[in-house]
This record gives C-alpha cells, sequence and structure tokens, in this order.
C-alpha cells in the first residue's frame, strides 16, 4: 500500500513539472477588461467613457397619446389643424402619436468649470403620416462652457416649470411662456450663492417668438377672415432677441422674474421695394413667476403660478405650440345664420398704408397645483387667463380693412380672451410608468359683435358654406390619455 502511495505522488509530481514547463512557453495572459464605471459627480446615471475622464449619461422615453377633439399634442379645437376646428364631417374627432425621445448629456472637469453638452430629439408618429413613416425633431443641443449656453435650449425667459405648471399631458395651456422644444441663444449665467442667479442672452425668435404682422395696405379674402389666417406682413430676420432673469431657488419656493426685448421688422406696404415699409420698433414682455413646494398638503405637493404683460411680443404670452390663428364654429341655434363662430388672430402688430406698427398688447395669468395622494397616485388643477389687446389705431386698420365681412349692424373689434381649466390625474404603478388622464375646457371668447357674411368669396375657404355666421364665444371639452415609460 506504502508502495502504490508512492508511485501515485511520484507520478502526480511529474505531471505537474510537466504542465509547468509547457505553461512556461504560453503567451502572456490578456488584461482583464476595464468595466464602465460609475461616476458620482453628476448624480445618478452618469458613466465614465473608457479612457477619459469625460462622464456620460443616456435617457428617454417611450409615449402613446391619444386625445379626443384635440390635436396629438392636446391643443383644443380652436383651429383647422386636422381640420378640428370645423367641427364638420372633415373634422378629426380624435388623434394619436406615437414618440420616442432619446438624450445624451456629458460632462467633463476643466479649469474653467464643467463643460457639458446636451442633445435630445424626438422620433414620432401622428395620426395621418404615412404608416411607416414618422417625424425627426432635435428639441435640445447645446454646449455649456465657463458659464455660457451655446446653441439650442431652454430660453432665459422661461420660468423653470415653464408652461407646464404642474403635471400637465396638454401643451396648449396657454398664459405662461412656453419654450420646452428650445430656441438658439448665446446666453450667461451669473450664480451667486444660496440658489440666487441670473441670466443674459439673445436668441434667435423668427420661427419661436415671433407673431405674423398684420399688413392693412393689403386686401384680404374671406377664407382669411374666417381662418384668422392673414398674409405675414413681417419682414427678414432683423436682430435677435435680448432676454435676462433674476432667480431665488430655495428648498420652499422658487421665484423668478424675466424679461424681454422684441425685434418688430415689417416687410413693404405693397408688393414691390419702392411701395415703401414701416419703421423697424421694438416690443417687450415681462413675467414674474412663483413656485411654492412642499406643501403641508403632502409630499411633493406644489402650488406654481405666473403673471405675463407684453407689448408687441405676444408670443411670450401665447407660445409653444399653439400657432397664431384661433377659430371655431358650432351648430347654431338661431335660424337666422348657418352656424356661430368666433375668431381670434395673434399678431405682433398692424400697420396700414403709410402707417407706422401699432403694437399689440397681450396680458395673461396661469397656475395650477398639484396634489401626490400616495407614492403611486396624483392629481392636479390648473387653469389660466389670456386677453389680447388691439388699441384704437390698430382696430381702426384692421376693421377698414375686414369690412367687407361684416353684416350691417355689427361691430368689429380683434381683441379676444382666452380661458382655460382642465385636471389631470396620473397613476404610477412601478418606477417611471406612468398612465395619466386629462380634461381639459377652454373657452374663445371673441369681442367681434353681430355676424360675418361668406357670400362675398363664395363660401367660407374652409369647406363651410356661403352664408351668415353669428359671432358667438365658443366652448369646447377636450381630453388626453398617455402612457409614457421613462429611463
Amino acid at each position: 500500500m506504502t508502495k502504490m502511495k508512492c508511485v501515485a505522488l511520484g507520478s502526480a509530481a511529474m505531471v505537474l513539472a510537466f504542465s509547468g514547463a509547457q505553461a512556461a512557453d504560453l503567451p502572456v495572459k490578456a488584461k482583464a477588461i476595464q468595466y464602465v464605471k460609475v461616476c458620482s459627480l453628476y448624480g445618478a446615471g452618469f458613466y465614465y467613457v473608457p479612457e477619459t475622464d469625460t462622464c456620460i449619461k443616456l435617457g428617454g422615453y417611450a409615449q402613446l397619446d391619444a386625445s379626443f377633439n384635440a390635436t396629438a399634442h392636446h391643443q383644443p379645437a380652436w383651429n383647422n389643424s386636422g381640420n378640428i376646428g370645423l367641427h364638420n364631417r372633415n373634422s378629426d374627432f380624435f388623434t394619436t402619436r406615437t414618440r420616442t425621445q432619446l438624450n445624451i448629456d456629458t460632462r467633463t472637469q476643466s479649469e474653467y468649470g464643467v463643460v457639458r453638452t446636451f442633445w435630445s430629439s424626438n422620433f414620432q408618429h401622428t395620426s395621418g403620416e404615412n404608416a411607416s413613416a414618422g417625424t425627426l425633431t432635435m428639441d435640445f443641443g447645446f454646449v455649456q462652457f465657463a458659464g455660457f449656453t451655446l446653441g439650442k435650449a431652454v430660453s432665459t425667459f422661461q420660468t423653470p416649470w415653464g408652461g407646464n405648471p404642474v403635471g400637465l399631458n396638454t401643451s396648449n395651456l396657454i398664459g405662461g411662456y412656453d419654450n420646452a422644444t428650445g430656441i438658439t441663444q448665446i446666453a450667461y449665467t451669473w450664480q451667486f450663492g444660496n440658489g440666487i442667479s441670473a441670466q443674459v442672452g439673445v436668441e434667435d425668435a423668427r420661427t419661436i417668438d415671433r407673431a405674423p404682422l398684420f399688413n392693412g395696405a393689403t386686401a384680404s379674402t374671406s377664407a382669411q377672415f374666417f381662418a384668422s389666417a392673414y398674409t405675414n406682413g413681417a419682414g427678414g430676420n432683423a436682430a435677435p432677441d435680448v432676454v435676462g432673469n433674476f432667480k431665488i431657488d430655495q428648498a420652499a419656493y422658487t421665484a423668478q422674474l424675466s424679461v424681454a426685448g422684441h425685434n418688430i421688422h415689417p416687410s413693404y406696404y405693397g408688393a414691390t421695394e419702392q411701395s415703401g415699409h414701416p419703421s423697424d420698433v421694438w416690443g417687450f414682455a415681462v413675467q414674474g413667476g412663483l413656485q411654492l413646494k412642499n406643501l403641508p398638503t403632502g409630499k411633493g405637493d406644489k402650488i406654481s403660478m405666473s403673471a405675463i404683460y407684453t407689448d408687441g411680443a405676444p408670443k411670450y404670452a401665447i407660445g409653444g405650440t399653439t400657432g397664431n390663428s384661433f377659430v371655431s364654429f358650432s351648430g347654431g341655434a338661431n335660424p337666422a345664420f348657418y352656424q356661430g363662430v368666433a375668431l381670434g388672430v395673434l399678431l405682433d402688430g398692424v400697420f396700414g398704408a403709410w402707417t407706422g406698427v401699432e403694437k399689440t398688447k397681450v396680458w395673461a395669468v396661469q397656475g395650477g397645483y398639484e396634489h401626490n395622494w400616495d407614492a403611486n397616485w396624483q392629481t392636479s388643477l390648473f387653469g389660466s387667463y389670456t386677453h389680447v389687446d388691439y388699441n384704437t389705431n390698430a382696430t381702426a386698420i384692421y376693421c377698414a380693412n375686414t369690412a367687407a365681412f361684416f353684416n350691417a349692424g355689427s361691430t368689429c373689434n380683434p381683441d379676444f380672451n382666452i380661458w382655460q381649466v382642465g385636471s389631470r390625474t396620473a397613476w404610477t404603478p412601478v418606477q417611471n410608468l406612468t398612465f395619466s388622464g386629462e380634461v381639459l375646457y377652454t373657452m374663445l371668447d371673441g369681442a367681434h359683435v353681430g355676424s360675418a357674411n361668406a357670400a362675398a368669396a363664395g363660401n367660407a375657404g374652409l369647406g363651410k358654406p356661403a352664408g351668415n355666421y353669428e359671432f358667438k364665444d365658443q366652448g369646447m371639452w377636450s381630453g388626453n390619455i398617455r402612457v409614457r415609460r421613462t429611463w
């Protein structure tokens, strides 16, 4: 037995020795893979880009929207997108939109502070688009360096909650500046500590913060009148908007004061350069916003409110995806008229033959309250009121141009009001997955009195027959259901 053990041990030693000799001839073993490391400098979700000191975070969401008596982003039936404001068989009674968003955030420490880049785009498909097609949008794309923001980012004028004072699905609660898709800018921010900051910048407002100009020297058609969509009398992009804010951000509240200067650059009175043109004028906007946080009614509850006054810069009060034309038809009980109609047109200003620009004034208030019943259920109440005012000279120019469409005894007044009230309830059964439903009531309150005659053009240009239409305020209910998964 002892001899057998000795033989076995000797054999094992010989095998090990042979194996060691073979191993000595093998190449050196490769280094272990370096896994991505967590970057804790900028909050959750950041990781180091391998072999660099840059941290990166990927994010986004997938979302389904179904809106009723509204467009895909829950815009009420106040215009002719999808013929929705016509309220006839050509109208879309519901719309859907499926959207996927992707955003990339990178940050790197430098001797000038953090260098940041941010990009966000949406891939979406909306009712009416080809089944295999869709739309690619770019909301944000900017660089932040040494206090500067350069690129497409949230406007300096906007409060931290923008046009979304509480949890909302609609992109069209007006009366609070809403720049959710960004605006190209160069801005500088001062951080004074203790949550106090200030920012100034210049922004390219051509498509976002510029409403059309009404040229009273050019004849309007019946179709333009009934659609509140007139030929734009604005010229080219002459000067950026100049904006600034001062903000205090504390645990219990956030307060911000914003100001903006807006250039109005008219085109020509007529079709050629020789017809002359009005001089440029500057409009302005002022906004005050307040958000109260950590309310005693519940964890995470908040109240947000804002007030805006503009003179020659109405898009700072009615912006975002809203558009500039407001029109809604309804069946009328009065047999003397074919239907009722409310009209409103948003303009930077009005000018006539050989007159200067008469600026449009707008004031608006907006607010909401958000309550968290528990960790899974949330309800918000919200509302707004907006008044659009044309001065005496602007009214005279507009009414002289559109006089042919008013019946005898009617009064022309382009002023209008919009007020809205709504509620949203959301359920989050698991983290970052939310089901929500929203209902909104909107009143389009026009100041025209009497009735209009579409017979001059044969029809109203909107599929409506020739006839008399009574000026009548239009109330409209709309709703939205949304599912969003954020990652």
